[in-house]
């Protein structure tokens, strides 16, 4: 049966709401704390503790950073980014200090240089290349919404608040933890959001902030404004939703396999908390295999359509580009073929499969960064295998090994990410990681 990480955005969302929500399911604690050392922060520690919120109970996360002055705990209220033309600094800036440098109240960076930081960990072993990827695209997603919010491009996004030391710690800490839970599908709803105003260094915004309206624009969110004074939806959390979520609707039946409860830190009158949930597919179950996509649809409950551009005037680097940015917009694949044109002009096929909740997204990727002024669309049904993914612990490492089931055909195939980071690691080819993979499983 298929499995799917669920986000309940009934209380809205935050990056250290989310941390504690997956160390509640049972992620891993110490795979956490590794990838956070391998940062090589200085003056940084996490605080992981049971608490309730209005009687409700659940896991409190708050990351610590030191300063030469005092200690400053990341609250669930966060900061924004600024740009070149911007210098004035909010009050939620943190201080810490590295290896290579001083990280002190007044320190902006850009992505670029957020990306050298989270380098670290994967460079010291700690953080797999999936989970890098991921925390990697909470923060593009982010950084987009600034750069549109504030009209610059995103390379001149200067991180305030969202690349302090506390933000990078709460981001890649959801993309460990999510990658130790080892499900690929993600399912949000939608999100509850607050309203009224929030004060911040470019004065009083309104709620839904700038950022988090970009990305639920961009990502297709759903946002429910509610009548709760306050923000419930930090841009770190509409980010982590966006880079996560591959469907917005429940199966018509599911159980519940695994609940956790992250707890916010905002008082709103009322119990304010994530509740993330392990589930399985339960409907139309007869007792045989499950037949499902690769985000948990079927042709009978979910839309997906293939869309079509020929482009002829596109560099191999461009169509490369393009490609990550359709994956970033939500498309379950994007290839290319080869094509003759208009004047027998050599040309481009670019193809791409989206579910409806994504399609209007994805169209704007291929119309933004392509230079066709055109699309196809049309419907599809697929049959695709139910797929589940489990580790193997061989000689040379962990390897996530992902199992497709369909009818009584069963098929298994290695992570190539996890085998490549184990052959480096040890200096073997990968052929040999294969095996060793293979050994285990017989």
């Amino acid at each position: 049966m298929m499995k799917y990480l669920y986000l309940d955005g009934s209380c809205g969302i935050s990056g250290d709401m989310t941390v504690a929500a997956l160390l509640g399911l049972g992620a891993s604690r110490e795979k956490m704390d590794a990838a956070i050392a391998g940062l090589g922060l200085e003056g940084v520690h996490v605080h992981v503790e049971n608490s309730k919120s209005y009687s409700i109970a659940g896991l409190s996360f708050a990351v610590h950073v030191h300063d030469h002055d005092a200690d400053h705990v990341h609250s669930h209220e966060e900061g924004y980014v600024e740009h070149h033309h911007h210098h004035e600094h909010g009050e939620h800036c943190h201080g810490a200090s590295t290896s290579s440098a001083t990280l002190h109240h007044h320190e902006h960076r850009h992505l670029s240089e957020v990306y050298e930081i989270l380098d670290r960990a994967t460079n010291a072993g700690t953080v797999t290349p999936r989970a890098l990827e991921t925390a990697k695209k909470i923060f593009r997603i982010i950084a987009e919404a600034e750069a549109k919010a504030h009209g610059v491009p995103v390379e001149e996004v200067h991180f305030h608040e969202v690349g302090a030391v506390d933000s990078i710690v709460d981001i890649l800490a959801v993309a460990v933890l999510a990658d130790d839970l080892g499900i690929e599908n993600c399912i949000v709803t939608g999100l509850n959001e607050g309203s009224g105003f929030v004060e911040t260094q470019h004065g009083q915004l309104p709620i839904p902030v700038p950022a988090v309206a970009h990305i639920a624009e961009a990502a297709g969110i759903a946002l429910h404004i509610t009548e709760t004074k306050g923000e419930m939806v930090t841009p770190t959390g509409a980010g982590i939703v966006a880079a996560l979520r591959t469907s917005e609707r429940l199966p018509a039946g599911y159980k519940i396999l695994k609940s956790g409860v992250g707890l916010g830190k905002r008082d709103f009158g009322r119990a304010n908390f994530l509740r993330a949930q392990i589930i399985e597919d339960s409907a139309g179950d007869k007792g045989g295999d499950a037949t499902s996509s690769t985000t948990g649809c079927t042709p009978a409950d979910c839309n997906v359509f293939q869309i079509e551009a020929n482009i002829d005037d596109s560099t191999p680097e461009e169509l490369g580009y393009a490609m990550d940015k359709l994956f970033e917009a939500g498309a379950r694949d994007v290839h290319f073929i080869p094509c003759y044109m208009k004047k027998n002009r050599m040309g481009t096929l670019l193809c791409a499969l989206a579910d409806s909740e994504h399609l209007a997204a994805v169209e704007k990727a291929i119309f933004l960064h392509t230079s066709t002024v055109g699309v196809r669309r049309f419907p599809v049904e697929r049959t695709c295998m139910a797929r589940s993914t489990f580790e193997v612990e061989t000689e040379f490492g962990k390897v996530r090994v992902k199992k497709s089931v369909l009818s009584g055909i069963e098929k298994i195939k290695p992570e190539f990410d996890d085998l490549k980071a184990c052959a480096d690691k040890a200096g073997v080819p990968i052929r040999e990681i294969q095996k060793a993979v293979e050994k285990k499983q017989h």
